[in-house]
């Protein structure tokens, strides 16, 4: 049996990784099997390639958005296709709509040129659904205060309401795979709109 691959997207902070959390215990309760993964990252070169795009240092966009690809195309053939061909469930914090959203739309690439050196990357593979967790800016700056920024995080709120503006219109276009869910609630309301979108789609 072919599993299923889910993807969670939106800006800094929306919070992702805590609804994959609980997005992946409740489909082990009904006795999925899951891989929970990220990125970049998922993999040793995928971890490698990521504190080389979240820590210091000026990199180039174009080099960012190559250095995700590279990442992403050992993260598909390494861990996510091997896994959901055994029937598993992958539940992964950011895919190819980060890049979209990221490198296309905020820093200006252009949606076209990161689904064409995306393309061999994700060789064919695309999420089953994609949940965007849509939360204000002013928000998720809320919630992150306190905390040490990585390299993109820094970047600031203008930066951010692009990549938020960029999510929302990928869900626009893509309405049967992509749920665009509130994310302002508390965290078990959130997760209640996941599961119904998981439901509704997989």
């Amino acid at each position: 049996m072919t599993g299923r691959f889910i993807t969670l997207e939106g800006i800094d902070g929306s919070g992702k990784s805590t609804q994959g959390r609980l997005l992946a215990d409740a489909l082990r309760r009904r006795g999925r099997t899951v891989v929970e993964t990220r990125e970049p990252g998922g993999t040793a070169l995928g971890e490698g390639i990521r504190g080389l795009l979240l820590g210091d240092g000026a990199i180039h966009p174009v080099s960012e958005a190559l250095l995700f690809a590279a990442a992403r195309a050992q993260h598909v053939r390494e861990l996510i296709r091997p896994a959901r061909e055994r029937g598993d469930w992958v539940v992964c914090d950011r895919f190819l709509d980060s890049s979209i959203a990221y490198q296309g739309a905020a820093r200006g690439l252009g949606i076209g040129l990161i689904e064409s050196v995306n393309e061999p990357a994700i060789d064919g593979l695309l999420p089953d659904l994609t949940v965007v967790l849509d939360v204000p800016v002013d928000l998720t700056l809320e919630r992150r205060e306190g905390d040490a920024d990585d390299r993109i995080e820094a970047e600031g709120s203008v930066f951010q309401q692009r990549v938020a503006d960029a999510f929302r219109e990928i869900a626009r276009r893509h309405p049967g795979r992509v749920a665009l869910i509130p994310g302002d609630g508390a965290p078990d309301e959130v997760h209640a709109a996941v599961m119904a979108a998981v439901e509704e789609r997989t």
